[in-house]
């Protein structure tokens, strides 16, 4: 878009020289995100505080600059690409934990705090925070909040709104807003917290956050079992619940996922293996130790080859080492992915699994299926060659097909990845036409302008 001569000038006085850039090379490191879609900003500016982020939004919108604020750029579906140009508002250097405190189990921390360090922080002090989505190690808070993020602890612990007690937020005129408590309940009005966290960034840029923690487990334990039958397997995780025990993480690797990392993990696993299912339980030593043995039983029981138990953390960071090797391990199969997030209540999965087989084998390519099983959320890598027009054709009608019998099934197009831009044309699939108005309605209140973050979810 066109900027006005002025505004590098002015922002310059809010932000000071450092805070800054039109320098080419920093603005192509901005104009992406894990998506590997690029869209060049104008500008990219750093604030360091609340009021450096107001004055910025408030003089964009004088001067109907697009704003779109950003954390790592570690999302999935484009949430925090510059797709209309203007101004990137970059939330890293506002990263302090303020305060954790012990007292109240709440930690007050900004936007650009790493999540993995929040982790560490809060544990130093004896407390827990759950959400633990894949990229801990350099995602922020911030961007957590946009997107509502989850991870492997989603089952037992719930997902990033389930810790939001309170926010404080710019309105792109410049306004800043207090939503929510610092206490375990308020129930004062609309609850603008949750409205906001999950928004993809598009209602307002989140300065500070109340977050509540919980204490830290007394005991973990890790186990993996594998599994000669990705049905079996499926069946398997949506009959643990009902034996009476809640793991804190249940996740799964398919058999293409496990191709692409066996090489990397120190598993003796035949060729034979479909399926493997990563199990975590926490709580006390004495529960720990019974609901282990519970379900070592269950899983064998239900035609598991092998169960692993981790007898030290090195060994239970060796069962977690194929899950987290996937992602980059997947462009062994081919050079592109379309990487979905689908949701199916837990009693569904072995359905689903059974679906996203009659994908494959229609499309013919390869679908590899892993994630967190323990709250029906699969991700689904959808592999194709970048080089051929025919392969891509085929991965983005294998999505239709898979969005189509997730939402057959009772399920969500997506359960932490966001619309962004990449879901926007199927959101309307999920979502009826009254709800879609009624959200475009909440939309203009909070920016009449359409300036903030403009071009996500609808």
């Amino acid at each position: 878009m066109t900027l006005p001569d002025s505004l590098y000038r002015e922002l310059e006085k809010i932000t000071g020289s450092a805070g800054i850039t039109t320098d080419p090379e920093e603005l192509v490191c901005y104009s992406f995100d894990a998506t590997a879609r690029s869209f060049l900003p104008d500008i990219v500016v750093f604030p360091s505080s609340t009021l450096q982020v107001s004055k910025i939004l408030e003089l964009a919108t004088r001067h109907s600059v697009c704003v779109t604020p950003r954390g790592s750029g570690s999302g999935m579906t484009g949430g925090t690409l510059p797709v209309k140009g203007g101004i990137v508002m970059v939330m890293t250097r506002m990263n302090r934990i303020v305060e954790i405190d012990t007292e109240n189990l709440v930690a007050r921390v900004e936007p650009g705090v790493v999540t993995g360090d929040l982790h560490r922080a809060a544990e130093k002090q004896g407390l827990f925070y759950p959400p633990d989505p894949a990229s801990s190690a350099f995602c922020t808070i911030g961007g957590n909040i946009g997107e509502c993020a989850g991870g492997p602890r989603a089952v037992k612990y719930g997902v990033t709104r389930d810790y939001v007690l309170g926010l404080e937020a710019v309105l792109p005129s410049g306004q800043i807003i207090k939503t929510g408590v610092s206490t375990a309940k308020g129930v004062a009005g609309y609850d603008l917290t949750r409205l906001i966290v999950g928004s993809e960034g598009t209602l307002a840029v989140v300065t500070g956050i109340i977050l509540r923690l919980v204490p830290l487990p007394e005991a973990v334990k890790t186990m993996s079992a594998v599994f000669n039958s990705m049905k079996t397997a499926a069946e398997t995780v949506s009959g643990i619940i009902r034996e009476s025990v809640v793991p804190r993480c249940i996740e799964f690797v398919d058999r293409a996922s496990i191709d692409c990392v066996r090489e990397d993990i120190d598993l003796d696993l035949s060729s034979d293996v479909r399926a493997i299912l990563i199990i975590e339980v926490d709580g006390t030593a004495q529960t720990v130790a019974a609901d282990t043995v519970k379900l070592e039983r269950y899983c064998l029981d239900k035609g598991a080859s092998t169960v692993v138990i981790a007898q030290t953390p090195a060994e239970a960071k060796e069962l977690w080492k194929a899950r987290k090797a996937l992602s980059p391990a997947l462009f062994k199969i081919a050079s592109g992915k379309l990487n979905e997030d689908i949701v199916v209540p837990i009693s569904r999965i072995p359905e689903m699994v059974a679906r996203i087989e009659s994908i494959q084998e229609r499309s013919g390519l390869t679908i590899v299926s892993f994630g967190h099983a323990g709250d029906g959320n699969i991700h689904c890598n959808i592999m194709y060659d970048k080089r051929d027009k025919d392969q891509l054709q085929r991965a983005e009608a294998a999505v239709d097909e898979l969005f189509d019998a997730t939402l057959a099934l009772g399920g969500t197009i997506t359960g932490e990845h966001g619309v962004g831009i990449t879901k926007q044309k199927y959101l309307s699939r999920e979502i009826g036409d009254t709800e879609l108005a009624v959200m475009k309605g909440i939309k203009k209140v909070f920016d009449p302008g359409n300036l903030l973050n403009p071009g996500k979810i609808f």
